[in-house]
């Protein structure tokens, strides 16, 4: 485990226990509006969807708990009645609501990991102790009072938590894959940039109305956005699909004995992070990935398959006829047209390439410079990239080259 990885499972841990401790300890307070929010939450992570998360891989999420945690952070009055709950009370109810909401999941195998769960009490933590001291002491309450600046502040606090979440985040890949923090945070506040301000705006939302209405504001407020994220997490699931559908016609090339086994899947994944290292955004990461995935559909059309599978030593008249029926074979899958026009122009002489192209054909000469080495060593690593070094006069770009060293010498999970 690494450095940011145990500091953040650390911080997380402490917060917790001290939060759960105090909370027992005084007992709580208000518990009827305690239940209340905790039984959205709880709703809310039953509900929970599967998103892209910065590494290349996926996290989950639920936006109706999500909402519902932050409206009980910043929850300063129910139907004009003060709380006295606090910023610790607020932690131990999300902490219990989120372990009864994901009973169900862990018991299907798919519960979020440590990661997300270090991230939940260290997120609402900082919302917490941004928001309940300000209020208790009077600052918000007296010094602004109701009205536009007040609500101003709240939805300031839950974007300052998003953002914080955001780096909470990329740290924690970081020190997993050894990346660079900064293409990584980018990528996590991208991902947010839909979702993150209305989980915000609803979080707001709702601790105003409960203010004012009290509690039967929630399930006015909570109903449609349930429903949004029950159409939100059928989208995720089409998502997936169509990405399984993609890697299984990927295969096809590996089951023809075309390519050898793995191979589409390891230039699509060394890809998609030389894609990341040279700082391309999600989109176009995903074509990127797809792409790569399907960039050797095109040797279907040969007779006989080219040994090993690595076209880069064919006339460049036929590896262009490859590149262009592998385009064809794209286009007639539905796949978006950015994928087939890389898959096409794969070829091409790197200048007239678009950047994701000119990725998938140096990391394809890549993969098979070092397929015959068995176990890659150092040294099998060296004389391939040294070797695309010494092509890139007219075959590589040096920048797609070096950005592919980079990521090769720190060895990171791609």
């Amino acid at each position: 485990m690494t450095r940011p990885v145990a500091v953040a499972y650390a911080a997380a841990a402490v917060l917790a226990a001290t939060a759960l401790c105090a909370t027992l300890w005084r007992g709580p307070a208000e518990p009827g509006i305690a239940l209340v929010f905790g039984l959205v939450i709880v709703v809310g992570e039953l509900a929970r969807v599967r998103l892209p998360a910065a590494d290349g891989g996926s996290r989950s999420t639920g936006p109706l708990g999500g909402a519902g945690a932050l409206g009980y952070a910043m929850l300063g009055e129910v139907g004009g009645t003060p709380t006295h709950h606090g910023a610790l009370q607020v932690i131990a109810v999300v902490v219990v609501a989120s372990l009864v909401g994901l009973i169900p999941h862990v018991a299907l195998g798919r519960a979020p990991g440590l990661d997300m769960a270090a991230r939940t009490v260290l997120g609402v933590g900082f919302a917490a102790f941004c928001f309940q001291p300000l209020y208790n002491s009077g600052t918000l309450g007296g010094s602004i009072g109701p009205g536009p600046l007040y609500a101003l502040c709240l939805l300031a606090i839950t974007l300052l938590t998003g953002c914080f979440d955001a780096f909470l985040g990329a740290a924690i890949a970081a020190g997993r894959s050894a990346w660079p923090l900064w293409p990584l945070l980018r990528e996590e506040l991208r991902i947010r940039l839909g979702i993150v301000p209305a989980i915000a705006a609803t979080g707001c939302v709702l601790a105003l109305a409960v203010a004012v209405a009290g509690l039967w504001a929630l399930p006015v407020f909570c109903v449609p956005l349930l429903l949004t994220q029950f159409s939100f997490r059928r989208y995720a699931s089409v998502r997936a699909t169509y990405r399984q559908t993609i890697a299984s016609l990927a295969r096809a090339t590996e089951v023809a004995g075309y390519t050898p086994h793995g191979h589409a899947r390891a230039v699509a994944d060394l890809s998609r992070a030389v894609g990341r290292e040279l700082g391309l955004p999600g989109p176009e990461l995903t074509v990127l990935e797809y792409a790569a995935l399907m960039h050797d559909i095109g040797q279907l059309s040969l007779v006989d398959p080219v040994p090993g599978g690595a076209t880069a030593g064919l006339d460049p008249a036929e590896q262009r006829r490859i590149a262009l029926l592998g385009g064809a074979v794209v286009r007639q899958t539905g796949v978006h047209g950015q994928v087939a026009t890389v898959v096409e122009r794969q070829a091409d002489p790197y200048r007239e390439q678009p950047v994701t192209a000119r990725v998938v054909r140096t990391v394809n000469a890549y993969e098979d410079l070092t397929a015959g080495s068995g176990h890659v060593g150092s040294g099998a690593r060296e004389r391939a990239l040294e070797q695309l070094r010494l092509a890139t006069a007219c075959d590589h770009e040096p920048r797609v080259v070096e950005a592919l060293s980079r990521v090769v010498s720190r060895g990171a999970d791609v």
